[in-house]
C-alpha cells in the first residue's frame, strides 16, 4: 500500500488527489529533479500480468501523442511491486473549475482546447473511452490537458462490468460494450453542454435538456446545433469523430457567444435604444408565454416560432431552420412538428411519413378542435390549422395578459410593444411614436 509522506523510489508522496475504482492519484515530488508530479497507481487487487502487459502497450502508444492539450507521460514503471505512471501535476481538474463562475471567452477557449485534444487523438485513430471533466487537468494560463489516454481503455478491458464507463458521460452504445470514436464525441457534447448551461443532461437525453434556455440565450444557433448533433442518442447521427466536430466549431467560434442586446450597438441612437428597451421588456414578460426562441433576420427583434411575421418590422418570416422544441420539422416552412401529426398546423403543409397514427399526449395542448369528426382533437396555442383534420382553427387566439386584438385577423396582439401584427403582418393601431 502507498502511504502519504512515504517514498516510492525517487518519489516522495505528498498527498492523495483522487481515488477511483481502477486507480488512485497522488501528488508527489521527484526528489532527484525537484519537480512535482502526479502519480497514478492502479489498485492492488487489479494488478495482474495480463493487465500489466496491456498497460505497457498503451503507455507506449500514449507516449507518441505529442500535443499541448494532451497530458504527457513523464515516467512509468514498477517500484517494489507497485506499477505507476507519472505525469505533470496540474492545478485542478475541469470538474473543480466548473464549480465556479466562468467567463464566456474562457468557456469558448476551454471548448476549443478540449476539441483540439480529442481531435488530435482521433487523427491517430486512438479513442479515449472515458472523457469526463475529471480527466481534463487545468494548468497555468488556462491550459487544459486531457489525461488517461490508453489507461482508460485498459481499465475498460480489465475491470469487471466496466463497459458502462463513467456514469453520466458514457455514450449509450459504449454502455452496451461497443465504444467507437463517436462515443468520445457524445461525451464531449455532454461536457460542453454542462459547461455552457450549468446542467448535465440525463438519460434518456430528450432535447432540449434542462438548462436549454440559458444555452439558447447565450450561444449562436449554429453552436446549439453542434451541441445537439454531438448528443444524439443514435450514434449514426453524430459527428463521425472529434475532427469533424472541431471543424464545425471553429467555423462559428468567432461569433459563438451572443452579446446581450443592450451591448450589440455601443454607439446607439435614441431610436435604437428605445427599441432595445422594448425588446428586453417584451422578452422578460412574454418569453415563456409565446415560446420566444428566434430573432428576426432583418431587425434582430425577438420572435416566436409560431409567428408568421416580425412584430417589430413587419418582415414576413422566411423558412429558417432555427431551434425548435419539437422532434421533427415541416419540410415546407421548417417549423417544428410532432411525429404523430398528419399536417403542419402552421403552414397547412402535409407531413411526410408520420411515425405513428397513435395520439401522444403533450402538456402544450390547451383546447380541442371544433370539428366533431376530428380524430386528434387537441390543439396548441396559435395553431392556424388542425394537425389532424387540417381544418382552419376558430375562434382567434388570444395572448394571456393582453386584451388587445388585431383589427384585421382578430388574433391577440401586444400594442404596448408591437408595431405589426405577427399573425397577419398588418400595422397595429396605436403604434408607438419614435423618440
Amino acid at each position: 500500500m502507498v502511504r502519504v509522506r512515504s517514498n516510492l523510489g525517487k518519489y516522495r508522496i505528498d498527498r492523495r488527489l483522487a481515488e477511483g475504482g481502477f486507480a488512485a492519484v497522488y501528488a508527489a515530488r521527484d526528489t532527484v529533479s525537484g519537480v512535482s508530479v502526479a502519480l497514478k497507481i492502479p489498485q492492488p487487487g487489479l494488478v495482474s500480468e495480463e493487465m500489466l502487459d496491456a498497460f505497457r502497450k498503451e503507455v507506449r502508444l500514449t507516449a507518441k501523442l505529442d500535443h499541448p492539450n494532451i497530458l504527457p507521460i513523464k515516467d512509468a514503471g514498477m517500484i517494489d511491486g507497485v506499477f505507476y505512471v507519472a505525469s505533470p501535476l496540474g492545478r485542478e481538474t475541469l470538474s473543480d473549475r466548473l464549480g465556479r463562475r466562468l467567463a464566456a471567452r474562457t468557456m469558448i477557449d476551454f471548448a476549443s482546447q478540449m476539441l483540439e485534444a480529442v481531435a488530435y487523438a482521433h487523427g491517430k485513430r486512438i479513442m479515449h473511452c472515458d472523457i469526463k471533466p475529471e480527466n481534463f487537468i487545468l494548468f497555468p494560463d488556462n491550459r487544459l490537458r486531457l489525461a488517461d489516454f490508453g489507461i482508460a481503455k485498459v481499465a475498460l478491458r480489465t475491470m469487471p462490468a466496466s463497459g458502462s464507463g463513467t456514469i453520466g458521460y458514457v455514450a449509450p452504445e459504449q454502455a452496451m460494450g461497443k465504444p467507437s470514436l463517436r462515443s468520445d464525441v457524445f461525451s464531449l457534447g455532454l461536457i460542453l453542454y454542462r459547461m455552457f448551461s450549468g446542467h448535465l443532461p440525463e438519460w434518456p437525453y430528450h432535447w432540449p435538456p434542462h438548462g436549454f434556455d440559458r444555452v439558447h440565450r447565450s450561444l449562436h444557433p449554429k453552436v446549439v446545433t453542434l451541441l445537439r448533433r454531438s448528443m444524439e442518442v443514435d450514434s449514426a447521427k453524430r459527428f463521425a469523430d472529434a475532427i469533424t466536430m472541431r471543424r464545425a466549431f471553429e467555423r462559428t467560434r468567432s461569433r459563438a457567444i451572443r452579446r446581450p442586446i443592450a451591448r450589440m450597438v455601443r454607439k446607439a441612437t435614441s431610436v435604437t435604444t428605445w427599441r432595445t428597451i422594448r425588446w428586453h421588456e417584451f422578452s422578460k414578460q412574454f418569453r415563456s408565454t409565446l415560446q420566444v426562441r428566434e430573432v428576426c433576420a432583418r431587425c434582430g427583434g425577438p420572435m416566436a416560432e409560431v409567428m408568421q411575421g416580425c412584430p417589430w418590422c413587419g418582415t414576413i418570416r422566411r423558412a429558417r431552420k432555427e431551434q425548435t422544441r419539437f422532434p421533427r420539422r415541416c419540410p415546407r416552412c421548417k417549423r417544428g412538428i410532432k411525429s404523430d401529426w398528419r399536417f403542419c398546423p402552421w403552414c397547412y403543409g402535409g407531413v411526410v411519413n408520420p411515425d405513428s397514427y397513435c395520439r401522444w399526449s403533450d402538456v402544450g395542448y390547451v383546447t380541442r378542435c371544433r370539428n366533431t369528426s376530428c380524430e386528434g382533437k387537441w390543439l396548441m396555442p396559435f395553431m392556424r390549422y388542425c394537425p389532424w383534420c387540417r381544418r382552419k382553427v376558430t375562434p382567434a387566439w388570444r395572448i394571456d395578459g393582453s386584451r388587445d386584438r388585431c383589427s384585421r385577423c382578430g388574433w391577440g396582439v401586444l400594442r404596448d410593444f408591437w408595431d405589426y401584427c405577427p399573425w397577419c403582418t398588418r400595422k397595429t393601431a396605436g403604434q408607438r411614436r419614435k423618440v
